[in-house]
Formats: C-alpha cells, structure tokens, sequence
C-alpha cells in the first residue's frame, strides 16, 4: 500500500499540469460548440458531422505521436537525453509528413460528403469549416509532438499554458469572426474553422519558441535538425504508432460512425448528440490525462528497468481514475438539463441531450478504466493485441449493439449510446486483463 501511496503522489504531481491542459484542449471544441449552437441547430449538427469526420484523421494522427511520450520518456529513465531529443527530431517529421498526406485526404472527402448519407440542410452548411479544420491538421500534430517531448521531461506546465491562452484566443476568434465584430463578416460556421486553425497555428510556433530556449531542455534539445532521419528510429516509431493509431482509430472510428448513424435519425439527434460528446469528451479529458501521466511514467520505469513499480503506478492511476470517473457521472445525473440548456435553446435538443447524458453517465467509468489501461500497456510498447483487443470491443460488440438498439430498434438515439457504453465496458476489461498478465513476471533479460 506504501508503494502505490507513492507512486499515486508521483503520477499526480505529473498528471496535473497535463489533465488541464488537456481539458483547456477540449474547452475549445465546447467553446465552439456552444457559440455555434447560438447560431441555430443545423449549424450545430453541421459542425458536429464535420468533426466527425475529422476526428478520425486527428485520432490516427494522435496515435502515430505517441511513440514520442513513450521513447522519450524510456531515454529519459535510462538517463540517454540526446537521445530523447532525436525521438522529438523523428516526430516532428512524422506529425509534418502525416499531416500533409491527412489534408489531402480531408480535401478530397469534402467534395464528397454526400457519401455519409446527411441530411441535406447539414451537407449544405458543413464547408467550408470542414476544410479549415482539416488545414489545422499539420500545426496541431506538430503541437503534439512537441507537447509529449516536453511533458516526458518533466515539463508539462507551460504546455498546459500554451493551451489555456489557446482557448481564450479562440473564443475571441470565435466572437469576432462568428458573430461578425471588429468590422469582421458574420460568418457563422465558417468563422469558428477560421478560429481553430490560427489558434492551433500560433499555439505550434509559441510551444517550439518555448523549447528551444528553455536551458532545462539544452541536453535533449535536437542540434542537426536537417540531419539524415534514422530508419532504425523511424522503424521502431512505426511499430509502436502504427498499431495505436490503429487502437485508437478503432475507438475513435466507433464514435465518428456513431455520429453517422446519429445523423440518418436526424438533425435534431445529431445536434444533441453533438452537446453529449462534447460534455462527455470534456469529462473524459481529466481520464485522458491521467492516462498520459501513466503511461509516461510506465515507460520511464521501464527504462530504468524497475519492474517492481509498474502495477503500483498502475494501481495509484486506476483508483484515481474511477474516483474521477464517478464525480463525473454525478454532474451528468444530477445537471444533465441545464448543461444541455446551456449550449441551445431548442427544446427536442435539449430533451434528447439530456436522455444521452444519462447513458453519458453510465459509462463514464469503463471509458476512464479503459483509457489508463491502454496507457500502461503503450509504457510497455505492448500495442498489437491492445490494438485488437479495441477493435473487437467497439466493431464487434458496441457499434453492432448500438445499430440494433437504436438505428433498427426503438431506442433511438440512446440505443446509439448504449451500444457504445458495452463497446468501452469491454475494452475496459480486457485491457486490464491484458496488462496483469504482462506484469504478472519480471521481463526475461
């Protein structure tokens, strides 16, 4: 108990600075959200399919960095800076190459957005924000990178800044080029893309500024920036980013086709739908980082090769996490009316948002559970039976449960997100189940 006492304090000095600036991240799409809800129900739904859509290239990005938070922070343990350094080198290039291609991809999708099968006021609306978004791709996987590097050296409060003055910056952008002041054009949904992309723009260059003359960083900080890449260290990247993208693709996938099948119930579930994640995703937010402070302090353990401490870390995490998790399905329970009246005024969205909170609710929990014990087995580089541990969970079990209960059934929206709740229940376990059974032994040498 000693052990997990310690190691609990140690992961919350660190989780801190990171679950706020990862709730200031989400603060920002809720900004959006509840600026653009002002502006009417389709403009809601519009932005709520258009990001979607582009959570699904964010989420596969995401996912291709983490290997960043988990080399750096295994160099950082063994005590080799230089080389956590070429670790931020190599994922920078990845971030930039990543998020060239993924614009691409985006542009081509939008001018074929009638393939999601929308309603045709939401198709209407939906670009040109979709195509700002998708620019904003490159800067804020740049930002990533450059936020993992920092927080698995022991740097993680002036990233959190960075982000908090993001959001301010962009509620400004947002008054100003939704609403139509300082002599801007009222552009309604078009303003809240133009928004994000100079925020996420500006939050890049100032974390990089920040880096490079910080002298806590001059160690790790990279030199020969245009130097050949190392194909060993792209490789070893690869083969840790590619399969998380892929667990996270298959969760975050599950959520965006959730969002489609909102949508074929119509504009009014879908922006109601759109308030339920975006409370849900700000909650979860607090799990998120916990998760990350975990899974950095994982790989630094493991690094060091102190194998005794990787179930206290992870015992610490968990207890927090469901603690969390419950405050969480407490607000939701009791205030799930008024955060609803919050973002509209439109009655059937409000009553229909509210019903979803509820479900919001009930699986808060596996959603925190199963999130920190992805995060541990990523601080080990275990990420292949992870990976397909998600995709059973959310493509075999919730997404199918969710169309039977609420596309085809008669649970309607809520049926949606009953199915999504047994998805994350699933994943909750078995990724607990996964990670016991690799710290049941010390590794082989």
């Amino acid at each position: 108990m000693k052990a997990v006492l310690r190691e609990s304090r140690a992961t919350l000095l660190l989780a801190v600075p990171i679950v706020i600036g990862q709730v200031g991240q989400m603060l920002m799409g809720i900004t959006d959200s509840v600026m653009i809800g002002r502006t009417g129900a389709v403009p809601l739904a519009a932005s709520s399919f258009g990001l979607g859509v582009f959570n699904v290239f964010f989420i596969f990005g995401v996912g291709l960095l983490t290997p960043v938070a988990v080399f750096a922070s295994r160099a950082r343990g063994a005590g080799r800076h230089d080389e956590a350094g070429e670790f931020l080198r190599h994922g920078l290039a990845l971030s930039l190459g990543a998020g060239a291609i993924e614009v691409v991809l985006i542009l081509l999708i939008g001018v074929h957005l009638e393939w999601f099968r929308q309603a045709p006021e939401v198709l209407a609306a939906v670009n040109p924000f979709f195509a700002l978004i998708g620019f904003s791709l490159v800067p804020v996987l740049a930002y990533l990178a450059l936020r993992q590097f920092a927080e698995s050296m022991g740097r993680p409060w002036v990233p959190m800044l960075v982000i908090l003055a993001g959001v301010v910056l962009n509620a400004f952008l947002n008054w100003v080029f939704i609403y139509g002041h300082l002599g801007a054009p009222r552009l309604g949904l078009t303003g809240a893309g133009i928004s994000t992309l100079i925020s996420r723009t500006l939050g890049t260059a100032v974390i990089f500024a920040w880096l490079r003359m910080d002298p806590a960083m001059r160690a790790a900080w990279p030199t020969r920036w245009f130097a050949p890449l190392s194909w060993d260290r792209l490789r070893r990247m690869l083969g840790v980013g590619l399969p998380v993208s892929g667990s996270l693709l298959f969760e975050g996938g599950a959520f965006g086709a959730a969002t489609i099948m909102m949508g074929w119930l119509g504009a009014v579930p879908l922006a109601a739908h759109q308030i339920a994640i975006s409370c849900a995703a700000f909650t979860f937010m607090f799990s998120l980082g916990l998760s990350m402070a975990v899974g950095i302090r994982m790989g630094a353990a493991a690094g060091a090769g102190e194998h005794s401490r990787l179930r206290p870390i992870w015992v610490g995490g968990v207890g927090i996490g469901v603690a969390l998790s419950a405050a969480s399905a407490a607000l939701f329970l009791v205030y799930g009316r008024a955060i609803a009246h919050a973002f509209i005024s439109d009655p059937g969205v409000i009553s229909t948002a509210t019903l979803l909170l509820v479900v919001a609710a009930v699986f808060q929990v596996f959603d925190g559970g199963q999130v920190i014990n992805g995060a541990a087995l990523r601080g080990l580089t275990d990420v292949k039976v992870p990976a397909a541990i998600t995709f059973v969970s959310y493509w075999v079990i919730g997404l199918p449960l969710g169309y039977a209960l609420g596309v085809r059934g008669r649970f309607g929206p809520a049926g949606i997100w009953i199915g999504l709740a047994a998805g994350l229940a699933a994943a909750a376990v078995l990724l607990g189940i996964r990670f016991f059974r690799l710290t049941r032994d010390p590794p082989a040498a």
